[in-house]
Formats: C-alpha cells, sequence, structure tokens
C-alpha cells in the first residue's frame, strides 16, 4: 500500500489539510479539519476488512450525538429520517452503530469525500431548530404509544362520536380494555394543554368515565396558570417525555395488565 498516494487522492478530492497515520496492520488514522459543532473533530479510521479496504467511524459519531440526544431520540422520527437519508444517499452503512464506507476500485478520495458529507449530515440532528425538534415530539410520543400500548388497545386522534360528531374534543390517543378507560395528551405547548384542558372539562360534563394523562415535551415551558387549569383536571402528569420515557412505559404497562 502506498500511504503517499492515497493521502494525496485524500487531498485532492477533500481538502488540502488531511494527513494519516499508521496506528497498526493495515490501519490508519485519518486527520481531517472537520469538527463537530462543540470542535471535536470527526473521527475517521482506514482499515482492510476482508481484503477490502473501508473508512470507518468506529461508533464514534453516534456516540458523539449521545451528548446531546437520547440515543433512543435519534433512532426514531424525523431525526432517524434524516440520519438514514444521509447514509442512502452517500452510500454508507450502519452497521450496529459503526459507520463504514467501502472503498471501491481504489478510490480513496472519492470514498472518503462521501463519508465525510455523510458524518456531517449525520450531524445535521444536532442543528434541528427548537421548531423542527418539537415536530418530533409527537412522533416520539407515537412511537412510545405504539411500543408500549397493543394496537387492539389504543385509538390515536380518538374522539367521542355519540358526543362529538364534530371531532372538537380530541384526544391524542384513548386507551381501552381497562374499567376506565385512559384519555392521553402529547402537550408540547401552551396551546395543546388549553385543548386538552378544554376537553377534560368536557368529559366531565358529559359524564363520561375515563381516567386521563398529560405527558409534556417540557413543563417547564407552559404558563403556569395555563398548567394549573390543566392539573385541576388530569389525573396523571408527565413533566417531560425524553425523560420520563421508561417511567411512562412502565405506567402505561401496569394498567395494561392490571385493567386499573
Amino acid at each position: 500500500m502506498n500511504t503517499a498516494v492515497i493521502e494525496k487522492s485524500f487531498r485532492e478530492k477533500v481538502c488540502a489539510k488531511i494527513r494519516i497515520v499508521l496506528e497498526g496492520d493495515e490501519r490508519f488514522r485519518v486527520f481531517t479539519p472537520f469538527l463537530f459543532e462543540d470542535g471535536d473533530h470527526l473521527a475517521i479510521v482506514l482499515k482492510k476488512k476482508e481484503n477490502t479496504w473501508i473508512l470507518s467511524d468506529e461508533g464514534h459519531t453516534y456516540m458523539h450525538l449521545t451528548y446531546d440526544l437520547d440515543e433512543k431520540d435519534f433512532q426514531k422520527g424525523t431525526r432517524q429520517k434524516i440520519i438514514s437519508s444521509a447514509l442512502s444517499a452517500f452510500r454508507v452503512e450502519d452497521r450496529d452503530g459503526e459507520l463504514i464506507a467501502r472503498v471501491a476500485e481504489d478510490r480513496f478520495g472519492d470514498a472518503l469525500y462521501s463519508f465525510v458529507q455523510a458524518l456531517l449530515k449525520v450531524t445535521d440532528v444536532t442543528f434541528l431548530t427548537r421548531e423542527r425538534v418539537r415536530s418530533t415530539f409527537m412522533e416520539d410520543f407515537q412511537a412510545l404509544i405504539e411500543e408500549t400500548v397493543p394496537d387492539t388497545r389504543r385509538t390515536f386522534d380518538w374522539h367521542d362520536p355519540a358526543h362529538d360528531p364534530q371531532a372538537s374534543y380530541t384526544v391524542d390517543c384513548r386507551i381501552n380494555g381497562m374499567r376506565r378507560p385512559l384519555m392521553v395528551f402529547a402537550l408540547p405547548n401552551d396551546d395543546r394543554t388549553r385543548d386538552a384542558t378544554i376537553a377534560l372539562l368536557q368529559f366531565e360534563k358529559w359524564g363520561m368515565t375515563h381516567q386521563s394523562l398529560g405527558v409534556f415535551e417540557d413543563q417547564e415551558e407552559v404558563n403556569r396558570k395555563v398548567l394549573a387549569r390543566f392539573t385541576d383536571v388530569c389525573e396523571k402528569q408527565f413533566s417531560s417525555l425524553t425523560g420520563n420515557r421508561d417511567r411512562i412505559m412502565r405506567f402505561l404497562r401496569e394498567l395494561i395488565e392490571t385493567g386499573a
């Protein structure tokens, strides 16, 4: 292997500030100027595996994302779509968290260019605007319910057809099969919290037998008066989805199993 030729190919196709350093038998560390948001460099290794040269991040990229995100958060919803799209576009494989790209026909420079682009696109999930992140909250909420509650026991966007044919008072998910069906509300902001409060008050007015659960994206961001009114009518709350994922799942499973 002519390391000078490979390094030259890397520099011509990607940028001049690239160097490679031997780390072991047919294994090289690839140093580039490309950074994560916090200033750490992308981790890239060139190594030979089964007679094929590959570029690998050796799991470093996903590990770095967990500094800002829960691992489960970028394995589903909008974040997962961004990552999958990036890997597919640049022909990078995800092998149990290790991102790799094969070097085809000794085109080392082309392979490194695509690999760097893929890694940078993957890290874009940390640059989502607050509004974009909020869009994942509803997806994350639905994914949690689908993972925890059998499909025969749940109805998303439920309304009472008898009392409310126009669907003016909707519930994000109604879970049935219990003594009192559970009305679950996903609450990303003040408006959704107000709507949930109004719906619960209306259910009381109709004399509807039910129990209620509110799951906030971040309860601390909800107006105190809005939160106080919701608290008056909702039986159980979780202050955030991300920080309480396991507790929420455990709570729902216990209700389903006991039929309470």
